[in-house]
């Protein structure tokens, strides 16, 4: 009998960087002005257009 392969990072890849660039953008905005605000704008914009994007595909 085979081991069965582990599917673990077919399944958590995409949420775990989504959650890595919703976080890095909630620290980056608390960290200040300027650049940070760009950065957050990124890491925070990037996951709400993958779930918008995810969403409107579904009709």
């Amino acid at each position: 009998m085979k081991p069965r392969r582990s599917n673990f990072w077919k399944v958590f890849s995409t949420p775990l960087v989504i959650a890595l660039l919703s976080a890095a953008g909630l620290f980056a905005a608390l960290l200040g002005d300027g650049i940070w605000d760009a950065l957050s704008w990124i890491g925070l914009g990037v996951p709400a257009w993958l779930g918008m994007r995810g969403l409107l595909a579904r009709r």
